[in-house]
């Protein structure tokens, strides 16, 4: 459902409400796979973009067996893919996330995994696993966690009370097993990115931890996802416009495997941002996802081609 503040946008694929033409990306250079292990989360945040909470499994457990199928496809459709990543939900909450980055890691990728470093991270069995695979894979699995601010007092109000210190404790586990990390946070409206920065590199080397405040890959900074704020349709005289390479959105570059609750299989989308919306499925199997991807969604302009995230590092 397209939200009412553009109201008439977004909605024919080839057309916009003016009757330009709508942009359109090809996946040109396939560099990430994200696996959403599951919407499952063991915390409920203020504004999750997937609606993950202890309660939504609108997209259930992917299986161990699930990915090394889709390992496979990359194989035969020479995609060249250098990363495979693991969102969610929590990846830890399912049962089978270990196994999911071992068979990842023992092909040769690097391996993303996305965390809150919380509960479930922290089981005595999770933990074991974890130290076992830094040890043997080093740096070649990355853990992204999930720090919306620098500051508690604004990281809990999006995540409860308390929601900070204990990502503390899990990120100062992870430090001293010597896992490789990256953090993922929000630029609050009234800050601007050289100020969150600095208080992230503060945070950093406070705690003596070796990531980067300054690197947009290691400290990813997400602008906010407002659906009460209009933004513009894609055309495709934007590129030259906005001088942008269709190359550099993040459809251009990855495709995400869901499983929907009920589904006999796997589906693959074309965005991690957009797992619910039907259009943005391009079928079960890599081939099918080759297709083009039409930008017939707000979060296509104000997420991707005009706040130029990527979710990759």
């Amino acid at each position: 459902m397209k939200d009412l503040v553009n109201l008439g946008k977004f909605q024919d694929p080839d057309v916009t409400a003016k009757g330009e033409a709508r942009a359109r990306v090809a996946l040109s250079n396939p560099e990430t796979l994200w696996f959403n292990t599951g919407t499952l989360c063991n915390i409920t945040c203020a504004n999750c973009y997937i609606k993950s909470s202890p309660k939504n499994d609108a997209l259930v457990y992917l299986t161990a067996d699930e990915v090394s199928d889709y390992l496979d496809q990359l194989d035969v459709r020479k995609w060249n893919v250098r990363e495979i990543a693991f969102t969610g939900g929590e990846p830890f909450m399912n049962p089978a996330c270990l196994e999911m980055l071992e068979r990842s890691l023992v092909r040769g990728y690097d391996v993303l995994v996305l965390t809150n470093a919380m509960a479930p991270m922290m089981r005595p069995n999770t933990k074991e696993g974890i130290a076992d695979l830094v040890a043997r894979y080093g740096a070649k699995i990355t853990f992204r966690i999930s720090l919306d601010h620098h500051a508690a007092s604004v990281h809990d109000t999006e995540r409860g009370k308390g929601a900070f210190e204990k990502t503390l404790r899990g990120m100062a586990w992870l430090h001293s097993v010597g896992a490789r990390m990256a953090v993922a946070g929000r630029i609050e409206m009234a800050e601007s990115e050289d100020e969150a920065r600095t208080g992230y590199g503060a945070l950093f080397s406070a705690n003596g931890w070796d990531i980067d405040a300054l690197d947009p890959g290691m400290t990813v900074l997400f602008p906010e996802m407002d659906d009460s704020i209009e933004v513009p349709e894609i055309t495709t005289d934007c590129w030259e416009i906005l001088n942008k390479d269709p190359a550099a959105v993040m459809c251009s570059s990855s495709r995400m495997v869901v499983k929907r609750k009920g589904a006999d299989k796997p589906a693959v989308l074309a965005c991690t941002l957009l797992p619910y919306d039907p259009e943005f499925e391009l079928g079960t199997t890599l081939a099918e996802a080759e297709k083009d991807v039409s930008l017939n969604h707000p979060h296509c302009a104000k997420f991707c081609v005009l706040g130029g995230a990527s979710c990759s590092a």
